[in-house]
């Protein structure tokens, strides 16, 4: 049927699916359409992959914050000379040597000795430095600050928005399945009158009341009946195994929905055959469009900040392992930057003025993502009610053609109807018992769609 043959392709398409989470074989897991969904919310890939995501994006702040922070480090450098400059100084006076009262010229000239030569450094060294720094003001730094508070900030609704679209595609599933078992129900409950039916005709044919023809009609339109019985099943337990994986469940876990076609109906016609409001500034789709225009607004401040100077301190002390009898470092700096941006040849105003038609752009974007959630919503409110109308419609073919059908049973079972008015009657039930269930689906996704647009974003 049609309306199976869309979700199908869904399922092909994803491709080998790898057994979900290492969950052990478990008792049947019964869940309502409600609990479907949080389970999912708990389980499904997508949802943790956004929730890390979240946790990125959070150690994103710190690592901006932590870059105005102080900076501590220690550098350690090994240092061999092989040849070390020596200072020679020549002869100096030795005033050891002079005698005491008067002092001759021969006794000067005598006192000189020649001084050993000094090192000026030595073989091996090792200089550990211990260096303090800290940025006192950069514009770009605080801007950059912001903006990945607002990514922060975006990927939060990101996760809500992730968690609203799986929410529909479960409910979208489940509803599938609750629609293929109710078909499957309704066709063994044919089945077993069209048996019924062609076990009597045989009955007759044997009595020579009937023709043989008659009952090979009737016969062909139970096999017709048990092919469709044998496709729904394959295609219920293809189902299945999509809503397992979209819990994030292994697929030999046995799971069993509580909620019943006729409840979820019911609730839907409840909420949107009235009137229904909708607030754009709360979807979760029209709140990243916002963030979006907020980080362009940001970059263009942070071109602007570029114009700002930049200023830092920082602290060193220095320690050498082997002093050399000569050190002329300094043990201890204290010192501060400045960097003062003047001339760039234009390229800071061609950025601003980049950032400024970004910012264009995501203010269209923003404007153009409210009018077309409005509208997205004027359609999922209009496809909802003509979807209601087509079921109640359906609803009542499908139970005309049953009973009409019914009757042509009982009065070809008298002699009165013929089997090509019976195989006839019988089609158009068949028939209309896939519209109607095409219908279903048709109007549980609608109400699907309905409650994702307006899920609240908190």
């Amino acid at each position: 049927m049609n309306f199976i043959r869309k979700y199908l392709l869904t399922f092909i398409l994803i491709g080998s699916i790898v057994p979900g989470f290492g969950q052990d074989k478990k008792e049947t897991l019964k869940l309502s359409l409600q609990e479907a969904q949080d389970f999912a919310l708990q389980n499904n890939r997508a949802v943790k992959s956004s929730k890390i995501d979240i946790n990125h994006a959070e150690k994103q702040v710190w690592e901006n914050l932590a870059t105005g922070l102080p900076q501590f480090s220690v550098a350690a450098n090994y240092l061999h000379q092989f040849v070390v400059p020596e200072l020679n100084l020549g002869p100096v006076l030795d005033v050891n040597s002079l005698p005491d009262g008067n002092i001759t010229k021969s006794d000067l000239t005598n006192a000189y000795i020649n001084s050993p030569p000094f090192s000026l450094g030595v073989h091996d060294n090792t200089v550990i430095d211990f260096t303090v720094s800290q940025l006192i003001f950069s514009g770009e730094y605080l801007v950059g600050l912001q903006a990945t508070k607002v990514v922060k900030e975006m990927t939060e609704k990101g996760l809500v928005k992730t968690e609203n679209e799986t929410k529909e595609s479960v409910a979208g599933t489940y509803h599938l399945v609750l629609v293929l078992g109710e078909n499957e129900k309704v066709l063994n409950q044919s089945l077993k009158s069209v048996d019924q039916t062609y076990n009597e005709l045989v009955k007759m044919n044997e009595q020579g009341l009937n023709e043989e023809t008659d009952v090979d009609q009737v016969k062909i339109s139970k096999s017709n009946i048990q092919t469709l019985i044998t496709s729904i099943e394959s295609q219920k337990q293809i189902t299945l195994k999509l809503l397992k994986y979209q819990l994030g469940l292994n697929f030999d876990q046995n799971i069993e929905l509580t909620d019943s076609l006729h409840g979820i109906i019911e609730q839907g016609k409840t909420q949107y055959l009235t009137s229904t409001a909708f607030d754009v500034n709360n979807s979760a789709d029209y709140q990243l469009v916002n963030y979006q225009e907020k980080i362009s607004a940001l970059m263009l401040k942070r071109e602007k900040s570029k114009y700002l100077p930049t200023i830092a301190a920082f602290y060193r002390h220095e320690e050498q392992t082997n002093m050399p009898a000569f050190n002329f470092a300094v043990k201890n700096v204290v010192g501060a930057s400045l960097n003062i941006p003047i001339f760039t040849s234009g390229m800071r105003n061609a950025r601003v003025s980049e950032a400024k038609f970004d910012l264009a752009k995501a203010d269209l974007a923003k404007e153009n993502a409210g009018q077309g959630l409005i509208m997205e919503f004027e359609t999922a409110k209009s496809n909802y009610q003509t979807a209601y109308s087509n079921f109640v419609t359906n609803r009542e073919s499908m139970d005309l053609s049953k009973k009409v059908y019914d009757k042509t049973v009982i009065k070809y079972k008298e002699g009165v109807s013929s089997s090509f008015e019976l195989t006839q009657n019988q089609n158009q039930f068949l028939t209309a018992e896939s519209n109607y269930y095409n219908s279903v689906l048709s109007l549980l996704n609608a109400k699907a769609k309905l409650d994702r647009i307006l899920s609240i974003s908190k």
